[in-house]
């Protein structure tokens, strides 16, 4: 009867403790802190102004949406794309760029074409809309909203 009862109570504490990690059971907390600190100064680079190596990366990611971030030369780049769309005439706006305690948060906003505004050699062809936003060198992770 003991080693039945050593099982049980092992089948329990595992039991217990998949049940812990699963949940959290409140021994790691993630701080939630999200309130802002700063924005941040940046600037909106056109295609010929990113880095050839940064160039190279959207040109084989621009396909599907992505996000990601790039490093050179004391400078942050945040890389933010739609994938393939129909047609040209899209536009992408930066809502806010600011810091928090813990991380940088980033929300940008796409902007489809204007009814009629698509001249008909863009209306059939198709567009890779994405934005690079470059900025002071982060240390903080990007959070994408």
């Amino acid at each position: 009867m003991g080693f039945m009862f050593k099982r049980i109570i092992m089948l329990l504490a595992t039991f217990i403790f998949v049940i812990c990690g699963l949940t959290g059971c409140g021994s790691l907390k993630v701080n939630n802190n999200i309130e802002k600190i700063k924005d941040i100064p940046f600037t909106v680079l056109a295609e010929d102004e990113l880095p050839a190596e940064l160039k190279s990366l959207i040109d084989e990611k621009k396909h599907q949406e992505f996000r990601m971030t790039y490093q050179d030369s004391g400078f942050s780049y945040i890389c933010i794309g739609y994938g393939k769309m129909n047609t040209g005439g899209y536009s992408i706006q930066v809502k806010e760029l600011y810091e928090t305690a813990n991380a940088v948060y980033t929300s940008v906003l796409l902007l489809g074409p204007e009814p009629g505004s698509i001249d008909l050699t863009k209306k059939n062809s198709p567009s890779y809309p994405f934005i690079v936003i470059k900025t002071q060198w982060l240390e903080k992770s990007v959070v994408f909203n």
